[in-house]
């Protein structure tokens, strides 16, 4: 964390010794942005804080953990195909679900339908390309997906 910042700071100093004018504007555009998205990300982190807090850990080790097996794949490809969460909130979110003992296997099953499966999405995506490229799209997204939490759980037990 303490390279991370010191990179950072260190691109802000360059920049604003090159360009001062484009480097104050970008920060206050960064900052724009930050506090435009951070109602959205504390929500939802509150939202799934009260989530873990109110179902006992037991139950999430044993449909999310490490023991899960296949179900623990599927149940997690379908809450992330129909959840419709950004990358920036889901990110955190992920790291929050790792952290109380959900597998690294599961979180990744979930963050890539979530990312590349869209079920709500469907009757917007039919319209521009029709309903079989639709669908072969997310089937194929989805199978994708579960391929990525088995090779996940595949590296994982190698390293």
């Amino acid at each position: 964390m303490i390279v991370l910042l010191s990179i950072t700071f260190l691109s802000i100093l360059i920049s604003l010794i090159l360009n001062r004018t484009k480097t104050v504007a970008g920060i206050k555009k960064g900052m724009l942005m930050f506090v435009k998205i951070l109602p959205t990300l504390l929500s939802v982190i509150i939202l799934v804080s009260v989530l873990l807090y109110l179902t006992p850990k037991e139950f999430f080790l044993k449909y999310f953990g490490s023991n899960s097996g296949v179900m623990g794949y599927l149940i997690a490809g379908m809450i992330g195909s129909i959840t419709l969460i950004p990358g920036f909130v889901a990110y955190p979110v992920c790291g929050f679900l790792i952290d109380n003992g959900i597998s690294y296997q599961i979180v990744a099953v979930f963050i890539t339908t979530l990312m590349m499966v869209g079920t709500l999405t469907i009757p917007i995506e039919k319209k521009y390309f029709g309903m079989k490229v639709t669908l072969l799209r997310n089937l194929l997204s989805f199978a994708g997906a579960i391929i990525i939490g088995l090779l996940m759980g595949f590296f994982w037990e190698i390293l």
